[in-house]
């Protein structure tokens, strides 16, 4: 029998060459030009790319860190959850409920604060505001069913009032038929401080009904779109869910709109969504959802059912979201008290605890006594990249309009690994001397690399007109770019 015939490798190459041009082509076709200014833009989605081989978009977890508190105190207890993180100067708050559990309408349950100037270390002030248990010696700033879940935030609104620095959002529906709907009383209330520490409502009335708010219901200023952004707790057809709304004032706020999804992704319970612009790309929006699974029960011992991780997802526009990483951000791990019920929540807020560190927080083993919050460590915009392996790969981008002469990478490689930038015209043809060949290959592991070639490390002068970057590159990641002076 003869052997079988094969294209030989040279045919190959040149018939993946006119596949892969003709699939370049019909990209460019569809992206135009994004003006990029000099923010920093990263690889979380396809909004940069226009083709790509070998190349794939990768989540990247991050480092479990330091349990930073246990919920031990008495007026804390074993369902104490819902905690925000935010730097203020350089101190650094966690805000949480105190609750041993109960109903969610309970006018015992109390939010507390926490301090810390590293974040790693936290300490409870003693700020003998308010009695508990018989004293005032504790670090609670608010008593009652709003601290269910009390979710305070700095104001970076640049018209903010001295005495409303700080603002939050806290409430529940009353109990009653379809209050899940937002058909009963209730709802979320506004709060104002100047220092974080003394709380007060702006309203005797809630300042938003439709939802159903037991859960984390966030907000922020949102300097992008300048404007306030609420994203709080719905049902769905059952599932939990979230919805967001905006305000001009804090007061006022439009309906709700429900999160969507590209088709084929399917609903999830998601308990939490702690989103938040950003920081230094405040114009993406970040999420880290609890997602919740209500029918598993993997310890026996533990009589609720449910169990949950952390996902992450991104928006470009507040109301439209990016999942292409189904897979969880944090998994529960080999700790038989994260695979309980609630367990495994981020908390909302980033901290830069270290140049280039970012500290978030988790909470971990709800229910048992030794509830805690642990911190979680990654590299600043290291949520995900553009990933090839050892064969390597690359990926041209859409065009874009630079707003300054350099760029600059966040990337990694192995010790074997590098990365190569092409600048091309909008046709894709390589600006002179800023071909492939004219630039020595990256390699290291950088947050702030400023790419060179042969013509140097500054761009040619394009008077507006937008460029292609053409990334060449094996076993290594790309995490985001910019341009800069």
């Amino acid at each position: 029998m003869p052997l079988p015939r094969f294209p030989s490798p040279a045919f190959v190459q040149l018939r993946f060459a006119a596949v892969f041009a003709a699939a370049v082509t019909a990209a460019w076709a569809a992206k135009s030009a994004a003006d990029l200014g000099q923010r920093w833009e990263l690889l979380v989605d396809d909004f940069l790319v226009d083709a790509a081989r070998d190349a794939t978009l990768t989540l990247h977890p991050p480092r479990r860190a330091e349990v930073v508190l246990v919920t031990d105190a008495a007026w804390e207890g074993p369902t104490s959850a819902y905690f925000t993180v935010l730097k203020d100067g350089d101190t650094i708050r966690l805000y949480y409920r105190g609750s041993v559990g109960g109903s969610d309408h309970s006018i015992d349950q109390v939010t507390c604060v926490a301090e810390s100037k590293d974040g790693i270390h936290f300490t409870r002030p003693n700020l003998g505001l308010i009695e508990v248990k018989g004293s005032k010696v504790n670090n609670v700033v608010w008593k009652g069913v709003e601290s269910h879940n009390f979710a305070p935030f700095l104001d970076r609104n640049p018209n903010a009032r001295p005495d409303e620095r700080y603002k939050a959002l806290g409430g529940v529906k009353q109990p009653g038929r379809n209050w899940h709907q937002g058909e009963t009383p209730g709802g979320l209330y506004a709060f104002a401080s100047a220092d974080g520490i003394h709380w007060r409502k702006l309203r005797d009335e809630p300042v938003m009904t439709q939802g159903a708010f037991d859960s984390l219901n966030l907000a922020f200023w949102d300097p992008a779109r300048n404007r306030y952004a609420c994203y709080s707790r719905i049902f769905a057809d059952r599932v939990r869910a979230v919805q967001s709304a905006s305000s001009a004032d804090f007061l006022t706020w439009g309906t709700g709109t429900p999160n969507r999804y590209a088709p084929g992704v399917p609903a999830e319970h998601f308990y939490t969504s702690a989103t938040l612009p950003c920081p230094e790309a405040e114009h993406l929006l970040l999420a880290f959802p609890m997602r919740f699974l209500p029918a598993r029960h993997k310890v026996p011992a533990h009589k609720p059912a449910g169990a949950s991780d952390a996902v992450f997802m991104s928006s470009r526009d507040g109301v439209t979201w990016d999942r292409p990483f189904r897979e969880a951000w944090v998994r529960p791990g080999p700790d038989v008290k994260n695979w309980t019920d609630r367990s495994n929540m981020p908390a909302w807020g980033i901290v830069e605890t270290a140049p280039g560190e970012w500290s978030m927080y988790i909470s971990e083993h709800y229910r048992w006594p030794d509830n805690r919050i642990r911190r979680l460590v990654t590299p600043r915009h290291r949520l995900g990249s553009l990933h090839a392996g050892a064969r390597g790969g690359e990926f041209t981008t859409r065009p874009l309009v630079p707003g300054g002469g350099r760029l600059v990478l966040n990337y990694a490689t192995s010790a074997a690994g590098s990365v190569q930038v092409e600048v091309q015209d909008e046709g894709g043809r390589p600006l002179p001397g800023f071909a492939l060949a004219d630039m020595e290959p990256l390699f290291g592991d950088e947050l702030d690399a400023v790419a060179r070639w042969k013509a140097g490390a500054t761009l040619p002068a394009r008077n507006g007109q937008p460029v292609r970057l053409r990334f060449v590159f094996k076993d290594a990641d790309v995490f985001a770019l910019r341009f800069a002076e």
